[in-house]
């Protein structure tokens, strides 16, 4: 079945990526012979340096480097062994230093990620579970992945959410054994803090609950003896948490620290950690210069560090708030994130910034949400007051700058991130003086020719099949199937139609393009949770059409300004409704306005294919199969011509109750079996709808010799004015039909039925492309353009695809 890919989620990030890297944003090379911190030669150009993570500036001081300098003269460049067999000379003393500045034993490790991968697998027993927080570091998600391996619940809260989260303790109470929370302490993009004092609160309440803090960005900068923002927040390190730092970043060297109180654990970690066992250990230089770092933050001169980091922070942070600038999150850490909203925007903002000789780091997708791109300042020590002041001057001019000449908005930039809207500023307007755009929330308020006449040639798309749509979702009574309708036409000044479109309103299903064992698993406990994964989706198009949902003339000079103004309208709706995500469906593979789409804040999903049959001038049936491939003609001639002879076809108009009966029972039999593409069922007011408007028509299949005359199959036909046949749901009799080839039946008399109707073009939707294709039909690939509130349903979605234990559906 066609479905939506893990490759997907690596070539969206590639593509915002290698997009950035066009840029000049990213990729790039420091440049010189040697670096001070302050500043950082890029392109032949002298920078001042606010990329940095290396916040106490420990990095460049002098008795670090001799320090790292001596071990390799002492000792070499490294000491290539597991720490297991044997440590080299410098080992105990680090551990010895690193344990009087925390007054607990540490294991050392070669870095975080390899301390996670490390730590996670041993300290996680089978009867426990996780759950983590969606904005936790890669590298604790990832360590997460083989905990799946071995039946492990692994659960994902939207960041911060201590609503979902305690709701996620309890349903996980009375199945494990210990529920581990995973969390960062300083969150590396925002800046902002994990809310320990709540967390803390939750573990007291309940037992179980344990707490595993990723604090690296927190280090040095706070807490007695630098020991960082965690264990400045709980004092005491109590059984029920961990902690993992560093000794890289602000501390100034490299490797990384994992603390618990419980010291049958840490031998246990020490004994059986992977990478800890069979990893090479830290290089001779690293542990020197952390020795050196030790010592500094031993003594009161770590005190004068953090005052002085304090203070260029406060500084910073004042300036920004005497301007317009949307600072994301407000507090005392040295990171600072201002939101741009688009990448385009962002784009714009850096390269400025860049050429008046400021680096800073761009915060793009997937490290945040793709509509929430932004810029990530770090104040270091290495920067002084005057660069600090220039800066904040710097990009308070630009910002403007920036949001103007990409179309943007300080509102709605600040709509993105859910901020205070207060601050207001003026985008020029492009080219929309001279357009003109017509809002509707039903078709009856659109012109029938006009219509048809853009949009109508499509699928179930023409005027009366909208007016079906409208009357069958409008009105349902069954939330999970009840859409609201919008309608756009944008017109220049001649009143000549250059867009046209319309979108919906409603709940979708998250795993509806994700593989059939993920949307199986989800299912079961949907059974209890009806809204379990669910989003709140404005969409071009709806759940019930597919293909060419906006036309727009693309020769018509203000077309692009067009789709632009059409953007910016989806998004105020899409704000106003507090929809979850905004989706633009279905175009085809090279859009003419891909990267200006995925420049305003969307990243591109390959859609499932369409299927599709176009023959204008239908030959005899027979003349129709020997334009089939040879192969196709050996499936035709051996699947299906040996089995028409077992069959009674009949179209008909309309159904009684008994048979409308059994056409909805034979829908959801086809429905609960195929999780292809997982919507929600249907009610039964859509086939009654069916049942009463002139455009449908019911192809009904009954075994010949059967002793009851109940058909076995049914395709439920739409026939658009505009020349289309469009077969949009099917029901089978599973049991009766076995062995009789009823699904490949069903498609050639579709087949059959279109030809004699002398309707040019079959379009048969999205699935079983393999079975059709041997039909004759051709695929259409499509793309979609996504931006969604946040990243935690895709992040959630791509943990189940991981889930191994979850077992492998055939498609």
């Amino acid at each position: 079945m066609a479905k939506i890919k893990h490759n997907n989620f690596i070539d969206t990030v590639d593509t915002v990526f290698s997009s950035a890297k066009d840029q000049g944003l990213l990729h790039l090379h420091a440049e010189g012979t040697y670096l001070n911190g302050r500043s950082i030669k890029i392109n032949g150009k002298e920078m001042l340096h606010f990329g940095t993570t290396g916040y106490l500036g420990l990095e460049q001081d002098k008795r670090l480097k001799e320090a790292a300098a001596n071990a390799i003269n002492n000792y070499g460049t490294q000491f290539p062994l597991s720490k297991t067999y044997l440590s080299h000379p410098l080992y105990a003393e680090l551990e010895s230093k690193i344990e009087q500045m925390y007054n607990i034993q540490p294991i050392i490790t070669k870095n975080s990620t390899l301390g996670h991968m490390a730590i996670i697998p041993t300290l996680i027993r089978d009867e426990d579970a996780v759950i983590l927080d969606h904005q936790a570091h890669w590298s604790v998600q990832n360590a997460c992945q083989v905990l799946k391996l071995r039946g492990i619940p692994v659960e994902m809260i939207r960041h911060n959410n201590l609503e979902m989260l305690e709701d996620k303790i309890r349903k996980l109470s009375g199945k494990s054994r210990k529920i581990c929370y995973m969390a960062d302490g300083v969150y590396s993009m925002y800046g902002d803090y994990a809310p320990v004092q709540d967390l803390l609160n939750l573990s007291r309440k309940y037992p179980q609950f344990h707490l595993y803090f990723d604090d690296v960005h927190g280090m040095s900068w706070k807490g007695k003896n630098g020991t960082g923002f965690i264990f400045d927040a709980i004092g005491t390190l109590e059984e029920n948490i961990v902690v993992v730092s560093t000794l890289s970043k602000t501390f100034g060297a490299s490797g990384a620290t994992f603390f618990c109180s419980d010291r049958k654990l840490r031998e246990k970690i020490k004994t059986f950690g992977g990478p800890l066992t069979f990893s090479a250990q830290l290089e001779p230089a690293s542990v020197a210069a952390a020795i050196a770092s030790c010592d500094i933050h031993l003594s009161e001169e770590i005190y004068e560090h953090q005052a002085e980091l304090a203070k260029k922070t406060a500084h910073f942070s004042t300036l920004l708030s005497n301007s317009s600038l949307p600072l994301v999150s407000e507090n005392d850490s040295p990171v600072f994130f201002l939101g741009m909203g688009t990448p385009a925007t962002a784009y714009n903002f850096t390269k400025r910034l860049f050429t008046e000789g400021f680096y800073l780091n761009l915060g793009i997708y997937p490290a945040v949400p793709i509509k929430n791109t932004g810029i990530r300042i770090t104040i270091s020590a290495h920067n002084q007051i005057k660069d600090i002041t220039e800066l904040a001057r710097a990009m308070d001019y630009h910002f403007q700058k920036a949001v103007e000449e990409t179309g943007s908005s300080n509102e709605k930039i600040r709509q993105a991130f859910r901020m205070d809207i207060s601050t207001k500023l003026t985008s020029k307007k492009q080219h929309s003086e001279l357009l003109h755009i017509e809002k509707q929330t039903s078709i009856k308020n659109i012109n029938r020719q006009e219509w048809n006449k853009h949009l109508g040639t499509h699928n179930i798309l023409d005027w009366d099949g909208m007016q079906y749509l409208e009357k069958t979702f409008s009105n349902s009574q069954d939330q999970t199937n009840k859409w609201d309708f919008f309608y756009y036409i944008i017109r220049d000044q001649n009143m000549q139609v250059v867009l046209m479109t319309f979108s919906t309103f409603g709940i979708w299903k998250d795993d509806m393009l994700s593989t059939e064992s993920v949307s199986r698993h989800l299912e079961e406990i949907r059974k209890t949770d009806a809204m379990h994964m669910t989003s709140k989706v404005l969409s071009i198009g709806s759940l019930f059409t597919e293909g060419q949902h906006c036309y727009i003339d693309e020769s018509h000079p203000l077309a692009e300004q067009s789709l632009r103004l059409l953007l910016n309208k989806l998004e105020e709706s899409y704000n106003s409704l507090g929809a979850d995500m905004l989706i633009l469906r279905d175009f085809e593979p090279g859009f003419h306005w891909d990267e200006m789409i995925r420049n305003q804040g969307y990243f591109r999903i390959d859609m499932p294919e369409s299927c599709v049959i176009e023959n204008e001038n239908w030959p005899v049936i027979d003349e129709y199969i020997s334009l089939l491939s040879p192969r196709s003609r050996q499936h035709f001639n051996r699947e299906i011509v040996p089995y028409e002879k077992f069959y009674d076809a009949e179209i008909k108009d309309c159904l009684n109750k008994e048979e409308l009966n059994r056409a909805y029972k034979l829908y959801c039999n086809v429905k609960d079996r195929n999780l292809a593409i997982n919507t929600f069922t249907y009610s039964r007011q859509v086939f009654e709808n069916m049942n009463s408007c002139p455009n449908w028509e019911f192809l009904i299949l009954t075994l010949k010799d059967a002793s009851e005359k109940n058909f076995v199959g049914i395709m439920f036909c739409y026939k658009n004015s505009g020349n289309v046949y469009v077969p949009e749901l099917i029901g089978m009799d599973y049991i009766a039909g076995e062995g009789f080839n009823l699904y490949r039946q069903l498609l050639y008399q579709t087949i059959k039925r279109a030809r004699e109707l002398e309707i040019g073009r079959i379009d048969f939707g999205i699935s079983a492309t393999f079975e059709k294709k041997k039909l004759g039909a051709s695929i259409k690939p499509k793309v979609a353009y996504v931006q969604a509130r946040d990243n935690y349903a895709m992040e959630l979605m791509q943990t189940l695809q991981n889930e191994t234990n979850i077992p492998r559906l055939s498609s």
